[in-house]
């Protein structure tokens, strides 16, 4: 029983160190920029050493895909929990897309997912987290919408990456200043306009 008390903290421990430093990670990475963020100021915001930080990960592009695992996949629970089964089809795909545009205005998060993540791990990986998470949630919204014949068949993979680009783009401006009102409204327009009459 000791032993496995043991086994348990020293995971939890390991769990810990890894937790904090993509804790720290994110609030340099949002802070600064990826280019400008080194891994001794990473190491000193976590408070652990540098052995810590390549004991688990391999550089610090490794523990950048790591952050931005995490926050696509917060950004994707925002969705999948403001979008339940409970609701019909149509109306699940616009409260996700509403809160696609409310938990992309969390400071800091455009920068990581839109703007270094593709700088930083390039499209093909960034594609891949995004199909992991916040893409997946699309897909399966614009499927169940297809299969109730809510919404016109159209090949769901070109349109999930299509239409995941205009909620992208309408982040990026809204971050900028834009009118989120107007952007959510050409959104919205865009579902309808997808929609059977």
């Amino acid at each position: 029983m000791q032993q496995e008390t043991g086994r348990r903290s020293n995971r939890d421990r390991t769990e810990a160190t890894r937790a904090d430093l993509i804790a720290a990670a994110r609030k340099l990475f949002t802070e600064k920029s990826y280019a400008e963020t080194g891994t001794p100021e990473i190491v000193a915001a976590a408070g652990v050493t540098r052995g810590a930080l390549y004991h688990h990960f391999a550089d610090k592009q490794a523990l950048f895909a790591a952050v931005v695992e995490q926050e696509a996949a917060t950004v994707a629970r925002e969705i999948d929990r403001a979008s339940p089964p409970s609701l019909g089809a149509r109306d699940a795909l616009i409260a996700g897309s509403d809160a696609y545009l409310a938990a992309m205005r969390v400071p800091g998060r455009t920068r990581l997912l839109l703007l270094d993540g593709p700088a930083v791990l390039g499209r093909a990986a960034m594609d891949a987290i995004d199909n992991r998470h916040g893409n997946r949630s699309l897909r399966e919204g614009l499927v169940a919408s297809m299969r109730t014949q809510s919404m016109k068949r159209l090949p769901p993979e070109a349109l999930t990456a299509l239409l995941g680009s205009a909620f992208d783009r309408a982040a990026l401006a809204i971050e900028t200043g834009a009118s989120a009102e107007d952007y959510r409204a050409v959104l919205m327009a865009l579902i309808d306009g997808l929609s059977r009459a």
